[in-house]
């Protein structure tokens, strides 16, 4: 039996997995932070590619049946090569991979009355279109606009999320853009795990009518949902409801900033620093 691995380029994976240890408490969980070679949205495809199969291959040497790719570029660009050429020819095919694109799309229905949606993310999420070809599979009807938002990751980062001019400033200019490429927008995606700790202050530039969706709890229902539905994986899941992390950066750097996206201290004995041994195959 092993942990959910969970795997982001850097912390905004954290926001997802404070929701996955709120929906299933008695499960371990391991996160494995790429600090050191993030962010990834400014890598080629390949190497989005080969830095997501590293991690996931370490996670499932620590153990790990199941890897959730709690990072919006990840999905994008490396979810289905892994899913579909990797796992197959691996030294254990039944090890399961699951993103987060999916899961947040199919929940649109939930959320748009008029079917027209807005997505921000990072540049790399947004240039791969992979949101507006998921919805496009779905909901054929819907119409899709989106905008890259590439100050908002270092807001977040540098714990500028409460009500100041500058964190305004940007929110403000980016929803102004987003709504003038689509005036009937009812709904906009959260494309990247940062964005969630802004939310606050991008409720406050909305119209009250226009919803807003986050990934954390999105992802955290259909995880419940798939462990119900795939008990051969759920009995191969631990449930001691263990908790560590590891980084490709320093211990006190992971430390002071993940707790900002947690919502909470963490133990430093619960943090190990690792280097990603190059790997070809999972």
């Amino acid at each position: 039996m092993g942990a959910i691995g969970v795997f982001d380029s850097g912390f905004g994976g954290l926001t997802v997995l404070r929701e996955l240890r709120r929906v299933l408490p008695d499960y371990d969980f391991i996160y494995l932070g790429d600090n050191a070679r993030a962010p990834y949205g400014s890598h080629s495809f390949d190497t989005i590619y080969r830095y997501t199969r590293e991690a996931v291959s370490y996670l499932f040497d620590q153990g790990c049946p199941l890897v959730i790719l709690a990072c919006n570029t990840a999905s994008a660009k490396a979810l289905r090569s892994l899913q579909q050429i990797d796992l197959p020819i691996s030294k254990d095919p039944t090890r399961r991979i699951l993103g987060v694109i999916r899961p947040t799309v199919e929940s649109v229905a939930e959320f748009s009355r008029n079917g027209h949606i807005g997505i921000v993310g990072t540049n790399g999420t947004i240039s791969s279109n992979s949101y507006s070809i998921e919805i496009a599979h779905l909901y054929p009807e819907a119409k899709v606009s989106q905008l890259a938002c590439p100050m908002w990751v270092p807001l977040v980062e540098n714990n500028e999320i409460d009500d100041n001019p500058g964190t305004q400033y940007f929110i403000r200019r980016d929803i102004s853009r987003l709504l003038s490429k689509d005036q009937d927008i009812d709904t906009i995606l959260l494309g990247c795990t940062h964005y969630p700790l802004l939310l606050a202050r991008i409720r406050e530039a909305l119209p009250r009518e226009i919803s807003l969706v986050s990934q954390g709890a999105i992802v955290a229902s259909s995880l419940q949902d798939y462990l119900h539905r795939h008990p051969e994986m759920d009995i191969r899941l631990s449930k001691t409801s263990q908790m560590s992390y590891r980084t490709t950066s320093g211990k006190d750097e992971f430390l002071s900033l993940a707790s900002v996206f947690l919502g909470e201290d963490i133990s430093s004995d619960s943090v190990i620093q690792i280097v990603l041994p190059h790997c070809d195959r999972l």
